[in-house]
């Protein structure tokens, strides 16, 4: 059967942790699904309305965080480390239980949701996976900020690059394939923040539940963290983990290249909403397995996170 078709989890992966910014403590489980279901999540603490669907068109706040809503108001909200973590390992279908508005942060980064769906088996359909082919070249821009995406032959490459005036952080550049590279950095590289920015973030109602744990805090030239970064390059690593999981709103995985500066969860929103207002920026097809190599699958993940 081949790698290519569309995968679900054997067995649900559970989850326990606290929201980032709600400060609550949440439970989620990951459960399978049948082909062509795709991502759902389900607010099992509600009993109407509460399944709300991981689509770029529902994305209702991109302020730290990215947050869907169904038409009802029901949100589930700072989704895209576990949507990093799904389209990097190749989960197609999955049923997300979760009891509260927030998915649980753990380390602030992809790995732990990671590791657990790489613990349990796959099943994969006899169903083709769908990808997001794209035809031309659209660009999203705010101020000096932007974010692109154009045509690529077989793969989905993102460039990303961080200008921060903190000489930690500094300007921060890094360049991944996501098919083929090996991406244990991107998958495990922490959110992180200014030790100055905290109390203004505070002061709206968010980072109720940001600690040491599970974020990098920079403060002048020392960061905090006991234990340092995990890579050279976390800072812009996270940021491209975001992007993942926020290109995975698309619904699909993506053939093209993007190009981002300066950019976050808002940028690569309004790029998605940008490329699919225009039938003919992108095509929808099926893939075979005469299509394209198995590392479309980025067979690499297979072997446990460190």
């Amino acid at each position: 059967m081949s790698l290519l078709n569309q995968k679900t989890l054997k067995n649900s992966v559970q989850f326990n942790g606290v929201g980032l910014h709600s400060g609550k403590i949440v439970n989620l489980s990951i459960n399978p699904s049948e082909p062509d279901t795709g991502i759902v999540f389900k607010r099992v603490d509600l009993k109407d309305n509460n399944l709300v669907y991981p689509s770029f068109l529902n994305v209702s706040n991109t302020s730290l965080n990215t947050t869907i809503s169904n038409d009802f108001g029901v949100k589930v909200s700072t989704i895209e480390h576990l949507m990093g973590a799904l389209f990097s390992v190749g989960i197609d279908n999955a049923l997300i239980e979760i009891d509260n508005e927030e998915v649980p942060i753990l380390d602030g980064s992809a790995k732990e949701f990671v590791e657990k769906i790489l613990a349990t088996d796959f099943v994969v359909s006899n169903k083709p996976i769908k990808i997001i082919k794209i035809n031309k070249k659209i660009e999203f821009k705010d101020g000096e900020r932007y974010a692109s995406m154009a045509p690529s032959k077989l793969s989905l490459d993102i460039e990303f690059e961080l200008k921060y005036k903190n000489e930690i952080i500094g300007n921060q550049k890094n360049k991944i394939n996501v098919y083929n590279d090996e991406l244990e950095d991107v998958l495990n590289s922490r959110t992180f923040c200014l030790y100055e920015d905290i109390e203004a973030i505070k002061k709206v109602g968010l980072a109720k539940g940001g600690s040491l744990e599970n974020a990098i805090v920079v403060k002048g030239t020392d960061i905090l963290n006991k234990d340092g970064l995990r890579n050279s390059k976390e800072f812009v690593n996270h940021k491209i983990l975001d992007c993942i999981g926020d290109l995975f709103t698309s619904g699909y995985r993506v053939i093209g290249s993007i190009k981002c500066s300066q950019g976050g969860h808002y940028l690569t929103n309004q790029l998605l909403r940008k490329v699919f207002s225009n039938n003919s920026n992108f095509s929808i097809i099926e893939i075979q397995e005469k299509n394209l190599p198995h590392t479309l699958i980025n067979r690499s993940l297979l072997r446990s996170i460190a």
